[in-house]
Formats: C-alpha cells, structure tokens, sequence
C-alpha cells in the first residue's frame, strides 16, 4: 500500500497549452529541417515563410493564456512543485523572446536571399527556431536542470547560426570564441548547480530557497559556493564584464540578423536565467549576489559605454561594432535593478524595473539593427561613415535610426528611453545604492555623446555619390514593426513601465 502515494508522488501533469508557444517553435523547428530535403533549391525561401508563421502562431499562443497562472510537470503529495510554470514573469518575457526572434527572421529573410550561395537555408531555419524554442522554454523553467537545458537549447543552435557562412574565415572564428567561452561559462554553472543540490538535495527552485537558509557547518560553505559559480553562466549570458570578452567579435563575424537576435533574445535568456536563480531560488544570499551584481553592474556599463565611445567612424564593421558595445552598456543598466533586488524587501518592483527597461531595449535595437542591415546592403563594410548623409538618400529610414538612437540615449522623442533609464535609477536609489546611480549617471553621459554623434551624422551632406538603399518586403516589415512598437512604447510609456510599479512574481 505504502508503494501507491509513492508512485502517486512521482507522476507528473502535463498541461499542454501552458507548453504550446515553445513547444510549436520546436516543432515548427524540426518540420523545416525535413521539408528541406524535398523543397527544391529555387523555392527554399519558403522556409523562411513557414518559420515566420509558426514565430507568430507561437506568440499568437501566449494570450490564451492570459487568464491566470499554469503549472505543468509538477510532483504530487505533499511537496508539490512544479518544473514549467506559465506565470506573469514568464509570459511577458516569452513575448519578448517571441517577437524578438520574428523580427530577426523578417531580417534573415532578405539576407538569406543575398546569400543565398554561402547560407544553408534549411539548417539556418531550423537552428533559429530551435533556438527560439529553448529562449521561451527558459523563463518558464522552475527548478534548476531545466533552467540548464533551457539555457543550452538557446545557445547551443546560436553557435552554429554564427559560423553558418561557408568559406567566411571571420564568421568561422567567431563562433569558435563563442562557443569556448560560453562553454566554460556552462561547466562552472553546472559545478554550481551541483553544489547547490549536495548542500539542499532538491533542483526546484521554491524548495532551494526554502532549504538553503538552513544549511549549516560545511554545507553553508558549500552552498555559498554553488551560488556564486551558477551566476557565472548566466553573467556570460548578460555578456556583464569581465564575461563580455565574446561579444564585438562575435557581432561583427555573425551574420546581422543574428547579431540583432543575440543582442535581444541572447541577453533575455541571459537576464530571466539571472532573475529566475537569485530572486527565486537565492533569496537567502541576496548578502552574497547582491553586492556582486552591483560591482558586476558598474563595470559592465563603464566598459561598455567607454569602448563604444572609442569606435573610429571609418573602421570597417564599426556601426555593427559600436552597437555591440553599447549593447554591454545596456546590459549594465540592465544589471542594476536586479543588484537591486538584494538590498530591498520590494524585490517584485525592482525585478519590474529590468523587464520594463528590457522591453524598451528590445524594440528599438532590433530597429537600430534593422537599419543596419538595410544600409548593409550597399555598403557592405557598415562602417559608421556610410550612414553619413543618410537622410538626404533614404529620410524614413535616417528617421527611424535617430529615433532608436535617441531612445537608446533616453533623450526625445524617445520617451519610452528616457522613462525606463529614470525607472532602474530610481531602483538603485531606492533600494540604498547611490553610488551606483552616480555611476550610471556618468555612463548615461557618456553614451549621449557617441549616440548623438552617429545621430548628427545621418543629417550631415553626404560626401560623394550618395548610395540608394532598396529595402525589400522583409526587411521593410521589420522597420516598420520596429518603428511602431518604439512610437507606441513612447506614445504610451505605461504600456511598460507598470511592471516596474507592480512587478512580476
């Protein structure tokens, strides 16, 4: 009788519409890869099609369920917990990770058409949505192996789309340093993870921080271990500093539309994976990862915004190159509200200040690398000079840079911008870290000057034979839902910023 509550205990309820949106990435993934055998080369860019529908069918999937939190893969008796749960923190960063990855397909549509020659489209397909599918798996993961496997399915397609160009020495090394780094980022987090079971003897994430308080002696040491060694993959991920070392090559040497879905996409991981272990499961040891990612924070917008500062305009590949930069600058400011977290009992607003600001940075750099990739087109070493008379050769698209420049800045028109930088700087101050609002008022200054800089270029008389940039259908789409999305954020900023009054959790 004794052997029934026991099995009883270990079976596990499948909700499948709470799985639905990165369980049709996956299978939308693998039914690419084997249409690709039978479409005939001349009709591949099908496939780019078929993954664009099943992008937006798989964020269409996210409003049923809207009407309340879903748990899925969950334990019965009296410990229940649950290993997928579908809550407000995970829908909201399922959008982003859903959007952000169709709005890289819409870009890799037309890129795939100019090279054709030298990228495989099916293989391409299938590793973008596969990668998708691991990205929107990864917020909704509630215990701590398959926050690793989630995280894995995101990077492991990433390293191949970086190096997918044939013959492109470039790209080649670029995913090598990818995938060495971040590999060696994941072994430690794995050696943290087990750490962290040894000392709690559980992977939920409720159940760890319910355990950790009370680990004692040699265990308390361990545990602090584990803790500080399973942050390092996810720093990685952030690409904080000193963790970032991968980021410029890696941009430059991918093709654009996956440096723009590893700029967005890449950092959501990174970040949810943060929230996820420190909020959730570390809550204990906010004493530990709280000073750490205020350090962290500091360092990475410093060095970010510095480096991007001192990009020269006529270097090949420096727009691409500046927008790596800055986006390690970002990822400071989005550090800060998480560091945050460990220094208030509000956690749940500070933790909504990151997903606001994160949100803004989504839409507007994926506009910023949209623009890129049209005038990559016809100067094909993007370098910061070739956006020089921009607006007198193509004005919508000079426009819209400037407004995504101008609210990666926070200055208007980019309202959205300036409103979500007051909102992690408030958290800061809130929360009793004035010196790392002071720093970031300086980085704030800092970055002005080079987003302001590359701003005034566009309007300035071209020199030479302007180039005409034709943009295709794809990529038109792309600019445009960019572009609305950056209006209407900065129309309605409380579309987004009431998660930073109300949280998440």
């Amino acid at each position: 009788m004794s052997a029934q509550p026991l099995a009883e205990s270990l079976v596990q309820s499948v909700d499948w519409l709470a799985i639905a949106p990165p369980t049709l990435a996956a299978v939308v993934a693998l039914a690419v890869l084997v249409a690709d055998l039978f479409v005939p080369e001349p009709r591949k860019a099908v496939l780019g099609w078929v993954s664009v529908a099943g992008l937006a069918a798989a964020t269409a999937l996210l409003l049923p369920l809207l009407d309340g939190d879903r748990s899925t893969f969950c334990t019965g008796g009296h410990a229940r917990a649950c290993s997928y749960t579908a809550d407000r923190f995970t829908l909201v960063i399922q959008f982003l990770v859903l959007v952000g990855a169709l709005l890289a397909a819409l870009l890799s549509v037309t890129h795939l058409d100019d090279e054709r020659r030298r990228v495989p489209a099916g293989e391409f397909w299938f590793l973008l949505l596969s990668s998708a599918a691991g990205a929107a798996l990864l917020p909704a993961s509630r215990d701590l192996a398959t926050l690793i496997v989630a995280l894995e399915v995101a990077s492991l397609p990433a390293f191949a789309l970086v190096g997918i160009r044939h013959g492109d020495k470039r790209s080649s090394e670029a995913a090598l340093k990818f995938f060495l780094s971040s590999v060696t980022a994941t072994a430690v987090s794995l050696m943290g993870v087990s750490f962290v079971y040894a000392s709690t003897g559980t992977l939920y994430l409720t159940q760890v921080a319910q355990r950790l308080p009370h680990t004692g002696g040699q265990l308390h040491t361990l545990a602090q271990t584990g803790v500080v060694l399973t942050l390092v993959g996810f720093a990685f991920k952030t690409a904080a500093v000193p963790f970032h070392f991968w980021v410029p090559d890696t941009y430059v040497g991918a093709p654009l539309p996956v440096a723009a879905y590893l700029s967005v996409v890449g950092k959501a991981v990174g970040f949810s994976g943060l929230i996820l272990v420190t909020v959730v499961a570390f809550p204990s040891y906010a004493d530990v990862w709280g000073p750490a990612l205020a350090a962290l924070a500091a360092l990475t917008m410093t060095v970010g915004n510095v480096a991007a500062l001192r990009q020269q305009a006529t270097r090949a590949y420096s727009a691409v190159r500046l927008l790596a930069w800055s986006s390690v600058g970002q990822a400071g400011y989005l550090l800060v509200p998480i560091a945050a977290a460990g220094y208030t009992e509000d956690a749940q607003k500070a933790i909504g200040s990151t997903v606001a600001y994160a949100l803004m940075y989504a839409a507007v750099n994926l506009g910023a690398f949209a623009v890129a990739a049209l005038v990559g087109r016809g100067r094909a070493l993007n370098r910061i000079s070739d956006y020089r008379g921009l607006y007198a050769t193509n004005p919508l698209s000079a426009l819209l840079l400037a407004f995504f420049l101008l609210c990666l800045a926070g200055l208007p028109p980019g309202v959205i911008g300036l409103f979500a930088k007051v909102t992690v700087f408030s958290a800061a101050v809130d929360a009793g870290l004035g010196w790392l609002a002071v720093v970031m008022a300086v980085n704030v200054v800092i970055a002005l000057f080079y987003y302001l800089q590359w701003t005034a270029l566009l309007f300035r008389a071209p020199e030479g034979e302007p180039a005409r940039h034709r943009a295709p259908a794809p990529l038109t789409a792309a600019l445009a839902l960019t572009g609305v999305l950056g209006l209407a954020l900065s129309g309605a900023p409380q579309l987004v910023l009431r998660f930073a009054a109300t949280g998440l959790f």
